[in-house]
C-alpha cells in the first residue's frame, strides 16, 4: 500500500515516516510534503492509495487540499491528523469521506489501526471493481454509472470501445418509458414492443434497462445517426404504433446525450421534465430540450370550482362533491397547452382548499389526513390519469370519513363538534366557541341538542372520556397523565366522571381491555 505523508511539523513527518514500515512491511511511503499545495503535487504525480495529512498547514490546509482532490473526483483514502477537537473540523471531514480523524498527539496503535481500516477500505472497493469486471454485461455497466456509482474512468471507457465497439464519446440517446402503477404487470409486454419495433427497423444496438425505483425501463441507443429522423420514427412509429396496437398508456421520453460521462445527469434532467405529460398526453413524446420551447397559455385558476366544491362540502352531499370534483379536473382539459408546473400547484390550491373546510367542520377527520403524503403525491405525478386517480381517491376518504351523521346536521352544528375534538383538552366552554362562531350560547346550545340528541356538556364529557380510554390501551401513561391530557385537572374527578361513563375505574378499565 502507498502511502504519502504530509505534516508541516518536520519532527511528526519523519516519525510518521519510520513508523509506517515496521507497522507494515508492504507499506511503503512514497513521497513526503510539508504544505497543501506540495501535497497537491506529489498526490498527483505518485498516486498513492493513502495519504495522512494535518489539517492545519501554510500555504493550503488539509481540508482544503482534500476538496481539491474530491473536486477532481479522486478518491483517495485520507487519515487526518487534527491538534483540535473542534467539532466543525470533525463534521468537515465526514463530508468530505474521510476514513479516518485522529488527535495528536497520536499513537503507534491509533496509526495501526487507521492505516489497516484504510487498507480493509481499499481491499473492499478492490473487490467491487474486480466483481464488475466479471458482470460487465452491457446492461451492468449503464446500470452502474446510473445507480450503483461506476466511475466512468478510462479503463471502462477503453472496455466499451473494445468489448462492444462504443465510442464512449459519441452520442447516445436515452428514451425513459414511464409506466408509472402499470409497471408490474406491464413491463415485460413493453420491452416485447420495443425491441419488435426496433428489430423491424433494423436496430441492433441498443440496451434495454428495466428501473423498478422510477417504474420506468430505459431504451439506449448508441453508434446511431441522423437523430432527427430516428426521432420522427419513433414518435409516429413506436410511440403511437404501441398505444393503438398493445393499447400500452407510457409515457415516452428523448434526448440527446454527448459521451458516456454525461449519460447520468442528462438522464435526471429529463426525468424533471417528464411531468409535460400531463398537458401534452401519452401520445406525445417529451423531447428535450425541445420541450422547452412550448409556448404554453396562462392558467387562471377557476376559483368558482373551488367556492362551489366548499360549499357541497358543508352540505356533505357526496354525489354534488364528486360532481364538482369532475368539473375541476375536465376544467384542464379543455385543450389547451398549460405549464404542468401550474396545474399542478392549482390540484394544491384546490386540495389545500378543501383540507381548510374539513378542519373547520370536522377536525377529527382533517387530522387523518396526511398533507405532506397529498403534496409529494401530486408534485411526483408524471401522467394526467395519475393526478386524476389520486384526486378520486382522496374524495372517497373525505366523504367516507366525513360521511354519516354529519349528513343531517347543519354546518353550525358539524363546527361545533369539529371545535369541540380541537380543544377538547383545554376544557373550550360554549361560551368560547359561541364568542368564536359568532352565535349566542343559548342558540348553539339548543341547535347543537336539537340534531345531535345530546346537550354540549354531555357530548364534550363523552368525547373526553373516549379518548381517555384511547390512551389507557394505548399508552403506559399513569391515570392523572390521561387526566391532564384530556383537560381534567383533578385526577379524582376524572376518575368519577369516567366511572360514571363507563362503569369501570380508569385503571380496572385499562386491565380488562389491555
Amino acid at each position: 500500500m502507498e502511502i504519502i505523508v504530509i505534516e508541516d511539523e518536520i519532527r511528526i513527518r519523519e516519525g510518521l515516516t519510520k513508523l509506517i514500515g515496521k507497522i507494515d512491511p508492504t507499506y511503503q511511503v512514497v513521497g513526503e510534503a510539508e504544505n497543501g499545495l506540495e501535497g497537491i503535487r506529489l498526490i498527483r504525480e505518485k498516486k498513492p492509495q493513502v495519504i495522512i495529512t494535518d489539517i492545519r498547514m501554510p500555504d493550503l490546509d488539509g481540508l482544503d487540499m482534500i476538496k481539491i482532490l474530491r473536486n477532481e473526483n479522486n478518491q483517495i483514502k485520507v487519515i487526518l491528523l487534527s491538534a483540535y477537537s473542534d467539532f466543525a473540523y470533525a463534521q468537515e471531514a465526514i463530508k468530505l469521506g474521510v476514513c479516518e480523524y485522529l488527535l495528536k498527539p497520536i499513537s503507534v496503535n491509533e496509526v495501526t489501526k487507521a492505516l489497516k481500516n484504510a487498507e480493509r477500505l481499499i481491499q473492499e472497493r478492490k473487490k467491487e471493481k474486480d466483481s464488475l469486471i466479471e458482470l460487465k454485461s452491457l446492461e451492468n455497466i449503464f446500470y452502474g454509472i446510473l445507480y450503483s456509482g461506476l466511475e466512468v474512468s478510462e479503463e471502462l471507457c477503453s472496455f466499451l470501445q473494445y468489448q462492444y465497439q462504443i465510442d464512449p464519446d459519441k452520442k447516445f440517446i436515452l428514451i425513459p418509458v414511464y409506466l408509472g402503477e402499470l409497471y408490474e404487470s406491464n413491463h415485460k409486454r413493453m420491452e416485447r414492443g420495443l425491441v419488435a419495433a426496433l428489430l423491424e427497423k433494423g436496430f441492433q444496438t441498443y440496451v434495454i434497462l428495466a428501473l423498478p425505483q422510477s417504474s420506468s425501463l430505459l431504451l439506449i441507443l448508441y453508434g446511431c445517426e441522423n437523430f432527427s429522423q430516428i426521432e420522427r420514427w419513433f414518435q409516429n412509429r413506436v410511440v403511437a404504433g404501441l398505444e393503438q396496437l398493445h393499447s400500452f398508456h407510457a409515457c415516452f421520453g428523448w434526448i440527446e446525450v454527448t459521451g458516456v460521462l454525461n449519460i447520468k445527469e442528462n438522464l435526471l434532467m429529463l426525468q424533471k421534465h417528464m411531468d409535460w405529460n400531463l398537458v401534452l398526453g401519452s401520445e406525445i413524446m417529451v423531447s428535450y430540450p425541445k420541450i422547452k420551447q412550448i409556448q404554453t397559455v396562462l392558467l387562471s385558476y377557476p376559483i368558482y370550482i373551488e367556492t362551489s366544491m366548499r360549499e357541497a362540502l358543508c352540505t356533505m352531499d357526496s354525489g354534488l362533491v364528486h360532481k364538482i370534483m369532475l368539473d375541476f379536473i375536465l376544467y384542464f382539459k379543455s385543450g389547451a397547452v398549460y405549464s404542468p408546473r401550474e396545474v399542478k400547484e392549482s390540484f394544491i390550491r384546490f386540495l389545500w382548499s378543501i383540507i381548510n373546510v374539513i378542519k373547520e367542520i370536522d377536525y377529527e377527520t382533517f387530522c387523518n389526513i396526511e398533507q405532506q403524503k397529498l403534496l409529494e403525491q401530486v408534485m411526483s405525478a408524471v401522467t394526467y390519469q395519475e393526478l386524476e386517480c389520486f384526486m378520486e381517491c382522496f374524495m372517497d376518504l373525505i366523504t367516507r370519513l366525513h360521511g354519516g351523521d354529519m349528513k343531517n346536521q347543519s354546518l353550525i352544528t358539524q363546527r361545533v363538534k369539529s371545535l369541540i375534538h380541537e380543544f377538547y383538552n383545554q376544557g373550550i366552554t360554549l361560551d368560547e366557541i359561541a364568542d368564536k362562531l359568532q352565535r349566542t350560547p343559548e342558540y348553539l346550545g339548543s341547535q347543537f341538542h336539537k340534531e345531535t340528541g345530546m346537550t354540549y356538556s354531555i357530548y364534550l364529557r363523552d368525547y373526553r372520556i373516549l379518548k381517555a380510554k384511547e390512551l389507557l390501551i394505548g399508552t403506559r401513561l399513569k391515570s392523572y397523565e390521561v387526566a391532564s391530557q384530556v383537560g381534567y385537572n383533578d385526577p379524582k374527578y376524572f376518575a368519577k366522571v369516567f366511572k360514571r361513563v363507563t362503569g369501570d375505574q380508569p385503571v380496572d378499565y385499562r386491565k380488562n381491555h389491555k
